[in-house]
């Protein structure tokens, strides 16, 4: 620190400077070609995101259904609920078996509409 007229001035270390340096790209107005790189890298993630969440609320309700019905099937004394419960946990392991293919079908449509404006936007960055 110096005294000059009443102000003082600081030196920040490197590590501090790259930490300054990152919050204000954060508040800086992008350039044109850092934010088509973003707007790509956006719309590439945009095509596994929704296909995700599908999958995982069909497999985790798939795994519950089949918790249901393996604790229907365990109920000592309650033969009655047998056969409801292994056809629960049926619906449940099909529910499974089923996230897999939803979520490739889901990430094959998707990148096949973002198809062209993602190779639009590669051609403008390769120039």
């Amino acid at each position: 620190m110096e005294e000059r007229n009443g102000s003082f001035s600081y030196t920040y270390s490197a590590r501090e400077q790259e930490e300054i340096k990152r919050i204000r790209a954060k508040y800086a107005p992008p350039s044109e070609e850092e934010s088509s790189l973003e707007q790509l890298r956006r719309l590439d993630a945009s095509a596994t995101k929704g296909a995700t969440a599908a999958a995982l609320l069909i497999g985790i309700g798939g795994v519950l259904l089949l918790g249901v019905g393996m604790c229907c099937t365990m109920i000592p004394g309650w033969e009655a609920f047998f056969i409801p419960g292994v056809a629960v946990g049926l619906i449940g392991i099909l529910g499974m078996i089923a996230a897999y293919p939803v979520y490739t079908r889901m990430v094959r449509a998707k990148r096949a509409r973002l198809a062209p404006e993602i190779l639009r936007m590669t051609e403008e960055l390769t120039r």
